[in-house]
Order: C-alpha cells, then sequence, then structure tokens
C-alpha cells in the first residue's frame, strides 16, 4: 500500500538529496527547468515486436503519423527506436535500423520536431544524428565511448540509461534491495566518462522499461519500479534531470491498461521525475497540468 505516512517518511529519510539542485536540460536552444515544468517524450516504435501495440509503427509514414499526433498532443519530442527492448524480441542488425530510423528522423526533424533515437550501437546513432536527431537515448554500455565522441560531435543531449548488462537486451539483474544506490555510483562514474568525451547536457534513466533477469514475475517488476519511481529525488544528488519510461503493469490494470502510464506518473512527478517517456501522450500529459495546477495547501 501507499501512503502519505511512507512517502513523508521516504523524504525525511534522504532528506539531503531532495534539497540538491538539478541542472535544466538543454536540447539544441531550448532549455527546459524541469523541476517548474516536466518534459514529455512520446514513443514511437519501428519493431513490430514492441509490446505496447499502441505505439508501433508499420511503415516510415505511419511512424511520421503518429509522432506527429504526438507533438500535437503535447510532446517535447519523440523516441524512436528500431528494435524492441523485450527479451523475446527478434534482434534487428545495424544496417537495417538505420535504413528505418534515418528517413523518419530526417523528416521530423524538417518538420521542426525533436527526435531522440534510441539505440545501443554507436552506428545506429550516428546515422540518427546525421539525419537531425537531437538527442541520443542510450540503452548499453559496451560502446558507450563511441556514442559520447558522435554525441559531442552533434552537440546532442544524451540519456544515459542505467543497464547492468552490455546492452538492454544482454540485461543483468536489478537491485532489489536498494536500487537507487546501485545505479547511483554506476550512473555517477558514467557521467564523468560522458563528460570527458565532450557531452555536455546529460539526463539520467533508471531503466525502468528493461527486462531484468530477477523482475520477470510482474508483482515483482511493478513493485521494483513503484520503489524506483517513488525515490528518483535521491538521484539529485548527480545534479542531473532524471527520464522516465512509465511503466504500465498490465496485471494490475489488465483492460484498463492505457490508463496505467497516468498513475505512474503522478508517482514519477512526487518522486523528482523531470522527463516523462510515454507511449500515452493524450493521457499524460493532462496528468501533468493537474499536478501542476492543484495544491494540496500547507
Amino acid at each position: 500500500m501507499i501512503t502519505l505516512t511512507d512517502l513523508a517518511r521516504l523524504a525525511q529519510t534522504y532528506a539531503a538529496d531532495l534539497e540538491h539542485t538539478v541542472a535544466p536540460l538543454r536540447i539544441g536552444t531550448t532549455v527546459h527547468d524541469t523541476d517548474r515544468s516536466p518534459v514529455v517524450m512520446a514513443t514511437v516504435n519501428l519493431s513490430r515486436d514492441s509490446t505496447y501495440r499502441e505505439s508501433v509503427a508499420v511503415s516510415a509514414e505511419s511512424a511520421i503519423r503518429k509522432a506527429r499526433v504526438a507533438v500535437a498532443q503535447g510532446a517535447h519530442c519523440v523516441d524512436v527506436g528500431a528494435e524492441s527492448t523485450t527479451a523475446a524480441a527478434a534482434r534487428v542488425d545495424v544496417d537495417e535500423q538505420i535504413d528505418r530510423l534515418a528517413p523518419v528522423v530526417k523528416t521530423l526533424a524538417a518538420d521542426g520536431i525533436v527526435v531522440s533515437a534510441e539505440s545501443y550501437h554507436p552506428e545506429v546513432i550516428s546515422a540518427a544524428l546525421e539525419a537531425g536527431a537531437r538527442i541520443v537515448n542510450l540503452t548499453g554500455t559496451s560502446d558507450e565511448q563511441a556514442v559520447f565522441e558522435a554525441t559531442a560531435r552533434h552537440e546532442a543531449t544524451l540519456i544515459l540509461c542505467h543497464a547492468t548488462g552490455a546492452n538492454v537486451r544482454e540485461i543483468g539483474e536489478a537491485d532489489l534491495a536498494d536500487p537507487i544506490e546501485h545505479m547511483a555510483g554506476l550512473l555517477a562514474e558514467r557521467v564523468e566518462r560522458a563528460r570527458a568525451a565532450g557531452v555536455e547536457q546529460i539526463a539520467i534513466d533508471p531503466g525502468l522499461g528493461f527486462y531484468y533477469a530477477n523482475t520477470v514475475d510482474p508483482t515483482t517488476r511493478v513493485d521494483y519500479q513503484t520503489r524506483v519511481l517513488t525515490s528518483t529525488f535521491r538521484l539529485r544528488r548527480l545534479g542531473l534531470p532524471v527520464c522516465h519510461a512509465m511503466p504500465h503493469a498490465f496485471d494490475l490494470f489488465e483492460e484498463e491498461f492505457r490508463t496505467a502510464e497516468g498513475f505512474f506518473t503522478v508517482l514519477a512527478r512526487l518522486g523528482g521525475t523531470g522527463v516523462f517517456r510515454t507511449h500515452e501522450v493524450g493521457r499524460v500529459v493532462p496528468v501533468l497540468r493537474a499536478l501542476a495546477t492543484l495544491s494540496v495547501g500547507g
């Protein structure tokens, strides 16, 4: 059960982290103070294996249309990927990913839409940056130096995802005891390496959308996601905005699963999330607006 008492205790226990200042997020020439106004990142999947069927684009034209709709609904940027992160999904080779991504990125960038490219392959990321992507959503660790250098050359923004393996498809186990402390140390080291390579604009992502070996059970998975969402403010010590992929917890929400991301948006915002990666822009944007508008007094 989630209670106000538990939330208050969490905030009191880690009050020092809560007081840390987080840098604004700059994407190109636009600066976002994510503490004051969160950034919404829409999701468009160019892989038919993606589990969230509503985000799957069956062609470049479909992806472009979905991205334009998401921006009209209030998304600040659109994250496009060509390989599903689902453990059972087919691998997509580098050339095919580039063939899928490049024309979509190029068209959206020409429209003035801010595009994020999701991959762990340096070649895919470089191609997306050449096509006009302004954000790199890095879902791996094995080739990160090449990714850092490409990101720096293009003066792009980096979203650095916490991964316990070489990449999202070869992920290890999550730390279920104290996930925030575990990921804070690993992310801090990687942030320093990115900065040393010349990357100036960085956000961090705890990787809640990844399929860790020890969170296969749906109850364990959503419990882990909930604890990380509500404790996100503990990562403020790194001084960077936090991006989260909103969970959808099918086992809890069943036929109403499309409302789940709105529910988790509340927990994420209360926990200090600044960038919301979502399949449900039309549902998440009003929730964030309500949280910004309403007050509990005090």
